[in-house]
């Protein structure tokens, strides 16, 4: 498959989610961003403000999908109505490249509007890189999968979550989508080392980073995109960082959302954490 991680062979650098607090800054200052990631789902519609918005944004900017309802891990494959849709926005948009989650969510037409976990089995991962191979093939563009949240685990597991992750993009010949922040959240609730994670991950398929913040409760952390980014994850993300090559990165932020500025000012400190990469002492004066 093409090399996702690159436009033209230049790297899109930092960018943040597209959000409709922002709207109005972003029109009217038109501020010096990368590029801005949108949820596909929010604008696969007909007409209307999401997507008179959608279109003056791409007068000036790169935008990159992000989706969250494929749900390559459905036993029963694919919505094909929803991928006709989601195609239709892939040729306004011109995205780069398209990502969604590693994760089901619907059964029979019903669905969940969740990330569900899928059980780490050599059997689900060959269904779900079936599923990946097909979507990729009907969208005729590059496809990266993400590495979800978990708050469960499945007694029939037969290997690792990033064991998984490996095995589903080897055999679909798909992109990854790491999210450094899902990651911790995980290895927190199950008891693993993060960096094992990060260090397993094949480099030459990460097309893109996600970092974010989350919310600690006494016995598990929930993925909530509500704060900062704390500094164990800019640590693993200097990591990913220092085996992936500079990747794009979006610094993910949907609830309670503050200014423009504090998101973006937020999301530019993974410039300084890329720079610290190869100097340790460097990243110990980052304020995460």
């Amino acid at each position: 498959m093409t090399d996702p991680r690159f436009t033209g062979g230049v790297s899109l650098g930092t960018g943040i989610g597209l959000r409709v607090p922002h709207y109005r800054h972003i029109l009217s200052e038109k501020p010096a961003v990368g590029w801005f990631e949108i949820i596909s789902e929010n604008y696969m519609v007909d007409g209307g403000r999401p997507l008179e918005v959608l279109d003056r944004i791409l007068e000036q900017y790169r935008v990159v999908q992000h989706g969250v309802g494929m749900y390559p891990g459905n036993a029963g494959g694919l919505d094909f109505d929803h991928l006709r849709r989601l195609k239709r926005l892939i040729r306004r948009t011109n995205t780069p490249w398209i990502s969604d989650h590693l994760c089901w969510g619907s059964v029979d037409g019903s669905m969940s509007h969740d990330l569900l976990p899928i059980p780490f089995t050599f059997e689900s991962a060959r269904k779900t890189a079936e599923n990946l191979r097909i979507a990729q093939d009907f969208l005729e563009i590059p496809l990266a999968v993400e590495n979800v949240s978990s708050y469960a685990e499945f007694h029939d597991d037969e290997m690792t979550e990033w064991e998984f992750l490996a095995e589903v993009v080897e055999a679909a010949d798909v992109g990854i989508l790491l999210d450094v922040n899902n990651i911790y959240v995980s290895s927190f609730n199950h008891g693993f080392d993060p960096m094992d994670y990060v260090n397993f991950v094949q480099p030459e398929r990460v097309a893109q980073i996600h970092i974010a913040g989350h919310s600690k409760y006494e016995r598990f952390i929930v993925d909530t995109h509500d704060h900062a980014v704390i500094d164990p994850v800019w640590h693993l993300y200097a990591r990913a960082i220092e085996r992936c090559g500079p990747v794009a990165t979006l610094l993910e932020w949907d609830a309670r959302i503050p200014s423009f500025e504090e998101v973006w000012t937020e999301a530019k400190k993974s410039e300084q954490w890329r720079g610290s990469v190869g100097n340790p002492e460097a990243g110990d004066h980052v304020a995460a």
